[in-house]
């Protein structure tokens, strides 16, 4: 793997799967007694939040604090960067202290990659403005790997704001490097320009795709910019790109429902689906935690004798 995780395509389909393998190996720790591995003592990782995100930063400290790492919490908000400092002063700080991770999520697209630039240690991009959420991704192909087996040739339609989502990016990006079959289902306005050069199908119409789904991901409807009139109404939305327990009923059998979160229920999920044996979403959370450690593991050098050794508390 490379030194850093900045983009879902900068893993080539053996990089993806040896953090998938090692997430699993990993995973099962998380059900003993004793969950941490001595892996990463001695590093420090730092979590680097411009913007807010309770359940991706905690994710990410539980993952470096189970593989016994020690773990920094630098929110932006109410520090010297509220002030006027800039990245590349911050990263500067980090450097001194000896940051041998950075976790970042920056409003802006590509500040991973300028960090990545002016740091020692390894940068994880945590989520970059409209741009991507590579680990997000991995936890999702995780997830959809556990349910589902491989990927290879497995149909999965994402589904809603795919314009602001940068989870959208990263995981048509990865499945397609997983072998799997994507499409995105949207309003035409909730497309990006750039659509036609994603590796993914497009439609506009989730009722003709429903049938032939092996996962269904919905995306959360950003409210927040639907003044900007992306489309009518969100009754309407929901009418048309919203998952019901009728649309659910025309899934395959074996196929799962996705969700990202944070959830609008009843918006672009239902309640009922939401919480239905077909949903994985309580799961995406938990195989979060192994997906980062995996991450974090890999990128960090841990010591390969450590998977499989416990330690104390």
């Amino acid at each position: 793997m490379n030194r850093h995780l900045i983009s879902a395509a900068d893993l080539t389909r053996d990089d993806a799967l040896l953090v998938l393998d090692t997430a699993e190996e990993l995973a099962r720790i998380a059900g003993r007694s004793i969950k941490k591995l001595p892996t990463l003592r001695g590093r420090t990782v730092v979590n680097l939040f411009f913007e807010d995100s309770t359940r991706t930063r905690i994710s990410f400290e539980a993952a470096a604090k189970r593989l016994s790492a020690d773990v920094i919490n630098f929110s932006a908000k109410g520090s010297s960067v509220s002030k006027g400092e800039s990245l590349k002063d911050t990263a500067l700080t980090l450097e001194a202290m000896g940051a041998d991770g950075v976790v970042i999520r920056h409003g802006a697209s590509g500040a991973p990659h300028r960090l990545a630039g002016w740091v020692q240690g390894s940068v994880v991009n945590a989520g970059d403005g409209t741009h991507e959420h590579p680990t997000q991704a991995l936890l999702d192909a995780f997830t959809m790997r556990k349910r589902l087996g491989e990927l290879d040739g497995r149909r999965v339609t994402i589904v809603g704001d795919v314009l602001h989502s940068r989870v959208a990016r990263s995981n048509v990006l990865l499945l397609d490097t997983l072998g799997a079959d994507v499409t995105v289902v949207a309003p035409p306005t909730l497309l990006p320009v750039a659509i036609d050069t994603w590796p993914c199908s497009v439609s506009y119409d989730l009722d003709a795709v429903i049938p032939k789904s092996d996962v269904i991901m919905m995306l959360r409807v950003q409210q927040e910019r639907m003044n900007a009139a992306y489309f009518p109404t969100v009754r309407e939305y929901s009418r048309r790109y919203g998952l019901d327990g009728d649309r659910m009923a025309q899934l395959p059998e074996h196929a799962i429902v996705m969700h990202p979160g944070p959830m609008n229920r009843g918006v672009e999920i239902a309640a009922e689906v939401a919480d239905s044996v077909r949903s994985t979403i309580v799961e995406q959370v938990a195989n979060g935690v192994s997906a980062r450690m995996a991450v974090l593991y890999l990128l960090l050098g841990g010591s390969e004798p450590a998977i499989g050794q416990e330690v104390a508390k």
